[in-house]
């Protein structure tokens, strides 16, 4: 497996309840073919969704306000590592592996954080991505996060 090191995770949250609030965790077990243990919301295609804080930054900086990245409603937030066009590539998160199903699109809730928000993320994927569990593992904050070079899935 050839990895290239490019980002960590910043921040993690699972969902109990649909429309529910997003409970942030240190730690989390990602499950091979069904995604984050303990968090509502997953389906055979989307397991679990991820955004970068890099765009987040820049999308609330173009809208002038400020948020929590936790109101994007994401479970992982990643520093240092793009995922704009990344469908079909393997994400390697610590022992984890991740394949990115596709661009997550930015809903009308995006309208509740801060007027013009769900606008401003809809360029270069800046909404995040949903990706399935292909090997899964326990995740934890400060873990590396890095494409997997060898690996391409579409």
């Amino acid at each position: 497996m050839s990895l290239l090191t490019e980002g960590r995770v910043e921040a993690i949250w699972l969902k109990r309840a649909h429309r529910g609030p997003m409970d942030p965790a240190s730690q989390a077990t990602l499950i091979e073919g069904q995604g984050l243990e303990g968090n509502v919301d997953r389906s055979r295609r989307r397991q679990v969704s991820l955004i970068e804080h890099e765009a987040w930054t820049r999308c609330l900086a173009e809208v002038q306000a400020t948020a929590d990245p936790a109101r994007r409603r994401a479970n992982i937030l990643l520093r240092g590592i793009s995922l704009a066009h990344t469908r079909g590539r393997v994400l390697v998160i610590g022992a984890t592996r991740l394949m990115i199903g596709g661009e997550l699109t930015p809903c009308e809730r995006m309208e509740e954080v801060a007027p013009g928000l769900q606008a401003a993320m809809r360029p270069e994927w800046r909404g995040g991505v949903f990706a399935q569990v292909l090997t899964g593992g326990v995740i934890r904050i400060g873990d590396t996060a890095a494409w997997d070079l060898a690996a391409r899935i579409v």
